[in-house]
This record gives C-alpha cells, structure tokens and sequence, in this order.
C-alpha cells in the first residue's frame, strides 16, 4: 500500500483507519454502533410502515414524520454498515468513485433531513397559528410538492460537487483517519488548489442548513407571540399548544448541533485529536436515526398507542 504520492499519479483507492489511536478497541466500539443501527432500522421502518397503513395518521405531520424516517434510515444506511465492516472483518479499503457516491448520499440526505424538519417547523406554525386552515394549507398535493421540491434541493446542490472533486489529482495520503468519506476531509487529500471545493461547500452549508436553521427559529418566535396572545381563560393554553412542539425541538437539537459542529471541525478544527472528531462525525450520524422514533413514538400519543397495540390490531 502506497501512504505518499510522489509521482504526480492520482490516487484512485483509500483505505480507513477507523477510529484512529483506538483500532485495538474497535470491536467494543462496534457494539454501540450496531445497536444504535439496528434500533434505527426497526424504529424508522416501523413508523413508516405505521404510517402508511393506517389512514388516520394520513395528516400532514404524520407524512412529515414519514419523511423524516425514511431519511434517517438512508443516513444510517450508507455509513454504518461500512463502519461495521471496518470494525469486524478490518474492510479498510474503498474506492474513489465508491468515496464520492458515499459522500453524496451523506450530505445529500443530511440536507434533506434539515429541509424536512423546516417544513415540520411550518406544519407547527400553521396548526397552532391557522388551525382552521390547517388542512386546507397543508394538503396532499401541498405535501408532495414539498417533498419534490427537498429532494431537489439536496440533490441539485451536491450535484456539482462530484465534479468538484473528480477533477482533483488526489497525490497526498490515501488514508482516511475516518470510517466514512466526507467532502472536505476528501479534498484535502488532493495536492491541487480546494479554494474552489472550500468555498462552495460553504456556499452550501449557508443557503441549506444554515438558512434552515434561521427560518426554523423565525417560525418559533411566531409561534411563541401567537401562543401568548391566546385569549383564553385557561392558563394551560399556552402550554398545552406548545407541547405539541416538544418531540420537534427535542429532534433539532439531536440533528443539528453534533451534526454541524463536526462539519465546523472539517474546516476550522486543526487542532482538534482526531479520535475526537471521528467520533463527533459519527455522533451525527448515528444519534437522530436512532432517537427520533423514540422521541415522536413516547411524546406523540397516536403513534404511542398504535406501536403498544401493534400485536393486538383488533383492540385498537
């Protein structure tokens, strides 16, 4: 295996460390890694299946919840399995074409999860704000629009990153410090100018994730001055209108903060121990998949009785 480049000669295979300066722990690491892949397995295809086939969840914050799911299990999907490879049977080596499509699946689908949990911050602010428009707003065609329209999203702005990094000569080392393949860790393998790579994923994280994180707290305050204005001699009503937002901040604050910390880290964290970073990325990959049916499943009450009474459908 050739570590160091000398002769100009691009590198068109890489090999994983894992978690670097623990390789000899790396079957102990394995354990919570495979837990926490299969309770996302089994907890996202469940609600999905739920879901689906009971009509009376066919609102518009179920299908969200759907979403958001089938994105955790695509997340989940493409990085643990190979993480686990790594850990048990010492499948180190990949591809460079295999580093690029991995990485696109990541940031795209990462993307796309920060779009759905917008849209869901939306669906809270038009059922709270506007609950007698709620279904005439939000309807099925409203919905699979707005799913159209995320997919593009995450999609349309990876898409000129594979060129971004297919026209690198990658001469430096061919070991990735890491267990999966992300876009600026990638580039900075390369011995060519990554201004170009830098930038516009900058440009990317500002226009999806990060603007999705200040439309997420525009609709919050909204919501919050249209809860306190409630006329209402109740003086529950404020609380009992913002409980139905606790399951969607409990899962932003499990999405977004390990998730863009560890992309903070890939640009500004030179000095960060590697072991910690690696385990900060896999952090966000591993912990919303995991969470978020337990979150929506025990705070939201139809889901909760329909997963307890799942093995007795006719008492439901």
């Amino acid at each position: 295996m050739t570590v160091f480049n000398h002769t100009g000669v691009s590198h068109t295979v890489f090999y994983f460390v894992g978690i670097p300066g623990l390789e000899d722990q790396h079957v102990w690491i394995s354990i919570p890694f495979f837990i926490s892949y299969v309770i996302a397995l089994l907890g996202n295809s469940l609600f999905i299946f739920i879901i689906l086939t009971k009509r009376s969840l066919h609102e518009p914050m179920y299908l969200f919840l759907c979403m958001l799911s089938g994105a955790d299990l695509v997340l989940s999907t493409c990085t643990v399995p190979q993480a686990l490879a790594i850990f048990w049977f010492n499948a180190r080596e990949i591809s460079l074409d295999r580093c690029i499509t991995q990485l696109f699946f990541i940031h795209s689908t990462f993307i796309s999860e920060s779009g759905i949990l917008l849209v869901m911050a939306f669906d809270r602010y038009i059922a709270i704000c506007y609950p007698l428009r709620y279904t005439t707003i939000l309807t099925h065609t409203l919905i699979g629009k707005i799913g159209v329209t995320i997919f593009l999203r995450s999609n349309g702005t990876m898409f000129p990153i594979i060129f971004l990094l297919k026209r690198l000569t990658f001469c430096k080392s061919n070991i990735f410090p890491t267990t999966v393949c992300e876009h600026i860790a990638v580039a900075k393998f390369s011995c060519d100018d990554i201004r170009v790579n830098f930038w516009y994923g900058f440009f990317v994280l500002l226009s999806t994730v990060t603007l999705d994180v200040v439309l997420i707290f525009v609709s919050y305050m909204l919501i919050l001055c249209a809860v306190f204005r409630i006329p209402s001699r109740d003086a529950h009503a404020p609380h009992k209108a913002l409980n139905t937002c606790g399951s969607h901040i409990c899962v932003i604050i499990l999405f977004y903060g390990p998730g863009i910390f560890s992309v903070l880290t890939q640009w500004f964290g030179y000095h960060i121990p590697f072991h910690i970073y690696i385990l900060l990325a896999n952090i966000y990959i591993l912990i919303p998949p995991t969470l978020n049916p337990m979150v929506y499943g025990i705070k939201t009450k139809q889901i909760w009785e329909l997963v307890v009474h799942l093995p007795f459908p006719k008492q439901i």
